[in-house]
């Protein structure tokens, strides 16, 4: 694990770090995915289904980036349409519909900002989910085990517990993107990211998230079998809420206050 905040960035994008997908297969068992946003189309970028969880059902909601060159290109490297965000949300109504907990795996340098994802709403999808996520009756947990770039990954991170991995990132914009913005040079990406607070100890000293998780045995069985039992565990007790709408606007309003600083 690197001190440096743009090392950390790195670490987060390399293509030998398990996927979303990666995670799916080697924590939940009999996945059966869902397609398409019943609006316009199916977006590859995010996959979800339902599954089982050491037996319990749960619908399980992933950013995918692929590994390969190919599977980079046919997931658009990870960044969502608003068809995505829209699959995302029709299968997270459908959870609560039949009060199946939510777990997402967030993974994305940002939301597609093509001309085309603009026209077909990509500002109002974001909204939409964050607006409904807040309100879900059935527990919600997300972990970032990446890149979290902006709306894009918050769009699925209005949850009760948000976890990350500790070379995870979650920021409101890519070093990049802040370099070209203060400084007219993206070369600065290092300076920017040392300031935007996006490691995940900064992201637990704001509130932001509750866990960080080790990345020790990263992408073996262990590694899987040790979130497996984190996740069922947490879920049994989120299940057990009767407040969680409640307690999940306390987690949002304490981010950052004075009393975690």
């Amino acid at each position: 694990m690197s001190g440096v905040p743009y090392d950390r960035v790195k670490l987060a994008r390399e293509s030998s770090r398990p996927t979303g997908l990666d995670y799916i297969r080697n924590i939940f068992k009999g996945f059966f995915e869902f397609h398409g946003d019943r609006c316009y189309a199916d977006d590859p970028a995010i996959v979800g289904g339902i599954a089982r969880l050491n037996g319990m059902p749960v619908t399980v909601i992933a950013i995918e980036k692929g590994h390969t060159a190919k599977e980079r290109t046919y997931r658009n490297f990870g960044a969502p349409h608003p068809e995505g965000y829209r699959k995302a949300l029709r299968l997270m109504k459908q959870a609560e519909k039949f009060g199946r907990p939510v777990v997402c795996f967030i993974d994305t340098s940002g939301a597609y900002c093509g001309i085309g994802a603009e026209e077909r709403g990509q500002g109002q999808a974001i909204a939409e989910n964050l607006m409904e996520m807040s309100t879900l009756c059935v527990p919600v947990i997300s972990i970032l085990i990446g890149e979290g770039g902006s709306g894009g990954a918050l769009a699925l991170g209005v949850a009760d517990r948000v976890w990350m991995l500790q070379n995870a990132v979650y920021s409101v914009i890519s070093p990049e993107g802040c370099a070209s913005i203060l400084w007219k040079d993206p070369a600065k990406a290092e300076a920017a990211a040392a300031s935007l607070k996006l490691t995940a100890e900064d992201a637990k000293s704001l509130g932001v998230i509750e866990r960080i998780l080790s990345e020790k045995d990263l992408g073996q069985k262990e590694f899987y079998d040790r979130i497996r039992v984190l996740l069922s565990e947490e879920l049994r007790v989120l299940s057990g809420d009767p407040d969680l709408i409640g307690k999940r606007y306390d987690r949002f309003r304490r981010i950052g206050t004075k009393e975690l600083l």
